[in-house]
């Protein structure tokens, strides 16, 4: 496995992450942990979650999961979600925050959290609220880094400007959609993380499994995958044009004897600034795959050309 700093930090994460959205939704307790065991035997020493996922049975399986071997994880969570009906029960306000990184800390069986994320930003708090939480968190030991999730460009720039007004621990990671199919974050945010030096945690890099190239022009969907139970997004995503770019991306792996699964991957860490790609599983055989992607190191030349399918 290879490792790269977490953002700005000093800390090594696997370039390949765990996405955990499945645990406590499709996966039970004893999925979840031959899953993880699975992703440690492969290297990945980075897991992702939030204190909304499997409506909050993920955290509490990976509690159970990791509770022997903590030092070896670099664990990442998230806080902003509706959690409740009361009226402080989401956003990034102080009172949210704190109450839900206790519960969290409880669930995860663990004293401190790695990378503290908020999960989307809230219009109905002061950033220097949000701001100013985190870094309590922080000179408690309860959190060791703090990062955002699904801030838009100006979102990230005015909360990085603003804790360095305030002398305060600022962002080391931002966690975006980014795919080969969804490229949205490369006109403003990716220069808005070149310029504040904040990795870049990408989520969905299949594309709801579209990159992983089980869906073919005029074929049946595989039953049980994503997209053959989501008809409306099937429709959104496996357009004629879609189906023209995976055919051409395919080509172009097939001919380095890779796979596209394995070029979707390859494309995103070719960019210095993604720290970690952050892949769901629910199968082991998922996990070894996801893995393994890390051994191909694309040449710039082979990025070009990748960008010229995809129409750049």
């Amino acid at each position: 496995m290879e490792y790269r700093n977490l953002g700005s930090s000093g800390t090594k994460v696997s370039v390949i992450g765990l996405g955990t959205n499945n645990f406590g939704r499709r996966l039970n307790t004893s999925e979840t942990k031959k899953v993880i065991d699975t992703a440690l035997d492969e290297g990945i020493n980075f897991l992702d979650t939030s204190n909304s996922y499997g409506d909050t049975l993920s955290e509490e399986y990976i509690g159970n999961a990791i509770k022997n071997k903590r030092s070896d994880i670099i664990l990442a969570t998230k806080v902003y979600s509706k959690i409740g009906d009361r009226p402080n029960d989401m956003g990034a306000g102080k009172i949210h925050i704190i109450r839900e990184v206790e519960n969290s800390l409880k669930r995860l069986q663990t004293d401190y959290i790695d990378l503290y994320q908020i999960h989307f930003w809230d219009n109905s708090t002061p950033i220097e609220e949000t701001l100013r939480t985190l870094n309590y968190l922080i000179d408690s030991g309860k959190v060791r880094y703090i990062g955002c999730s699904n801030f838009t460009s100006w979102q990230l720039s005015m909360s990085q400007e603003i804790a360095k007004s305030l002398n305060m621990e600022k962002f080391i990671t931002v966690q975006p959609e980014y795919s080969l199919l969804n490229r949205d974050i490369e006109k403003e945010l990716i220069p808005a993380c070149e310029y504040y030096n904040v990795g870049i945690l990408p989520y969905f890099p299949l594309a709801s499994g579209v990159l992983t190239g089980k869906y073919k022009r005029g074929e049946n969907m595989p039953e049980g995958t994503r997209l053959s139970e989501n008809k409306e997004r099937a429709d959104e995503i496996l357009t004629s044009e879609t189906y023209s770019i995976l055919e051409r991306l395919e080509i172009f792996a097939k001919a380095r004897n890779k796979s596209l699964l394995d070029l979707a991957f390859a494309w995103l860490l070719a960019n210095p600034l993604v720290s970690s790609v952050i892949a769901g599983a629910t199968k082991q055989e998922q996990v070894v795959s996801n893995a393994r992607t890390h051994k191909w190191k694309l040449s710039k030349i082979e990025v070009n050309e990748v960008n010229e399918i995809l129409g750049n």
